[in-house]
């Protein structure tokens, strides 16, 4: 008996032992990451303005890491295969994607493997303001009086859709519902083939990304009447936002972030928040951003960005239920 309990204590002494050291060499990876290259999956082409925001950030990290950081663009299906890759991921830190509340509501529209669940939020990189841009033969100088007008007009004025479920589609869904104002949607693929059309008067408005449409507004092809974001843009210091407007309820401003696998650890998602939040503070960087039409976004914590995902990533599925948005409609 006396050996048996001998035999028994020793086998909990290896074990004891063996996860003290499992658990010191977890803690001490943690601690050392990054100690290889990282892929960032990007659901968007090469070259578009997401690419671009992303090249310019980690750009920063990784000299400052002194690890290769290398995008990987996997466009198609609405972005979904390359969050699916990333959701299904291991969770070490290794592999990012790009989230955003918009995009994050996909799941709200079609039935997927994911949702934004699969994701733990990292850092919020830019604020990406538009612009409620009309023609400028409308008679409206104002958001008040644009809303007049369409409220007098049921069904008459058509919008430039760039997609469904994108951030523009559901910002003016947003307005669309809050206002109750009756207005076509015609699709587009992108944005651009819309603002040509937007010129052209086939269509009568548009949410569109500022700096697609500044050197249009500049030449008066365009007229802008608020804009959707936390401060006046700019580019465009005399147009008011929807706050300043008077309706905050439609002031949802989309913003472009970066997120890793769920269950990814604390110590692994902190570290690489504060390497956003390092090269977000380098006004090199920062230049490069504003220079496209971008707004940094101040410092946040892991868990504040988490906070803000949460929060806005609601507010689109929201508006999906109400409007029954569904993909392909």
């Amino acid at each position: 008996m006396l050996a048996a309990s001998q035999r028994a204590r020793a086998r909990a002494v290896v074990i004891a032992g063996l996860t003290l050291l499992l658990s010191s060499a977890t803690a001490s990876a943690q601690t050392d990451f990054p100690t290889r290259r990282i892929h960032v999956i990007l659901p968007y082409p090469a070259g578009g303005i997401v690419d671009i925001v992303t090249r310019i950030v980690t750009e920063k990290i990784s000299k400052t890491w002194g690890q290769p950081i290398i995008i990987e663009p996997k466009p198609g299906a609405n972005g979904n295969p390359a969050w699916d890759q990333v959701a299904r991921a291991e969770p070490d830190g290794y592999t990012w994607t790009f989230l955003s509340p918009a995009t994050m509501a996909n799941p709200r529209m079609q039935n997927l493997r994911w949702s934004e669940k699969s994701f733990v939020p990292v850092a919020a990189a830019v604020w990406a303001p538009s612009v409620l841009a009309v023609h400028p033969s409308m008679p409206v100088s104002t958001v008040k009086e644009f809303i007049d007008y369409a409220l007098k007009n049921p069904g008459v004025l058509n919008y430039a859709n760039p997609g469904i479920g994108t951030s523009q589609h559901l910002n003016t869904m947003i307005m669309l519902n809050a206002t109750k104002i009756e207005a076509v949607g015609v699709p587009y693929r992108g944005q651009p083939p819309g603002i040509m059309d937007l010129i052209a008067n086939r269509v009568q408005f548009k949410v569109v990304s500022i700096g697609l449409v500044t050197e249009h507004i500049e030449n008066k092809s365009l007229k802008p009447l608020a804009v959707l974001g936390t401060t006046r843009s700019p580019l465009l210091p005399n147009v008011p936002t929807f706050t300043e407007a008077g309706y905050p309820e439609i002031n949802v401003v989309a913003w472009y972030g970066y997120g890793v696998p769920a269950a990814t650890p604390a110590a692994v998602v902190a570290k690489i928040n504060q390497g956003f939040t390092e090269a977000l503070r380098d006004p090199e960087v920062r230049a490069a951003l504003e220079k496209q039409a971008l707004q940094p976004v101040a410092p946040m914590s892991a868990a504040e960005v988490a906070a803000l995902y949460a929060s806005d990533t609601e507010k689109y599925a929201k508006v999906i239920r109400e409007a029954n948005i569904r993909l392909g409609d």
